[in-house]
């Protein structure tokens, strides 16, 4: 491992990377420069169903590659991350690349055909919950158990997971994402927000797991960053007075991408890894 490829040697698996305007694919692409291999995962038909539309995957593909490094390798995989029986297929497509996996970034995310507290129905709330916190916890699941000891028994309220340590290092990286409900309302997007709003709560009790066999998880809310539904001609929401706002705050802007991307690399690096169990917003001060 050298300061300028930290992560060489290392395989990390970003999900929902299916567009090149997205936030998993400004992760993807920062990872691959930092040295690691490279596994994405994609869910193309969930953009078709949206405003902004799907991608061009070949592209998607050409374009982290771009950004690996001597040797690195690169691989994909695309599953419904709804259906519970891919989360275990996902997880071992990404081992095989190299026969590890070390930073696991949980980036999909189900987004429209929400509504507000009137329009609420079991079904639309299974679908949220299913895809943005169920599939996230079951993937953060499988990842651990790759570093756990093998149990016969499940455990009980308050018993701790036995690990190896103490680590002279972090034996892994875990990042999941939230959104802005952790600051105010987010009106017409209750399924959504309820999802997210179960990561960021119980992240200090899955930390505090996890932490036993050395992984490293933190939780990242990248406040409004413009993915496509910010532009007018790819909007699933009101834009009015949005201009004008932006411009009053104190950077003139909302987030790029690439801002919770620079992020997630600095903490799968062992400078970022004494960060651990936190929630951490990366807005711009939008927050405030």
């Amino acid at each position: 491992m050298s300061a300028s490829l930290p992560l060489h040697g290392q395989t990390a698996l970003v999900t929902g990377v299916s567009r090149r305007r997205g936030i998993g694919y400004a992760v993807a692409t920062k990872l691959a420069s930092l040295g690691a291999d490279v596994v994405i995962h994609h869910h193309r038909p969930h953009d078709l169903d949206l405003p902004w539309g799907g991608d061009d995957l070949d592209a998607v593909r050409a374009g982290v590659r771009e950004h690996l490094t001597d040797g690195a390798r690169f691989a994909d995989v695309g599953a419904d991350l709804s259906d519970a029986a891919s989360i275990t297929d996902v997880i071992a497509a990404a081992v095989g690349l190299a026969g590890r996996l070390d930073v696991l970034v949980c980036n999909h995310a189900k987004s429209g055909d929400d509504g507000s507290i009137l329009d609420m129905t079991p079904e639309r709330l299974d679908a949220f919950w299913d895809v943005n916190a169920r599939s996230t916890l079951l993937l953060t699941a499988e990842f651990a158990r790759l570093r756990a000891p093998h149990r016969d028994e499940p455990s009980r309220p308050g018993d701790r997971i036995v690990g190896n340590g103490p680590y002279a290092e972090a034996q892994g990286h875990v990042f999941w994402m939230t959104s802005g409900q952790i600051h105010g309302a987010m009106r017409g997007e209750v399924a959504y927000a309820t999802s997210k709003a179960a990561l960021a709560g119980v992240t200090p009790t899955v930390a505090a797991e996890l932490l036993e066999l050395g992984i490293v998880l933190n939780t990242v809310n990248p406040g409004p960053v413009n993915t496509g539904y910010m532009d007018p001609e790819s909007t699933d929401r009101s834009l009015e007075d949005l201009d004008a706002y932006v411009a009053s705050t104190p950077f003139g802007r909302v987030g790029a991408p690439q801002d919770p991307a620079e992020l997630i690399g600095w903490l799968s690096t062992s400078a970022g890894s004494w960060v651990v169990g936190q929630v951490l917003t990366t807005d711009g001060g939008f927050g405030l």
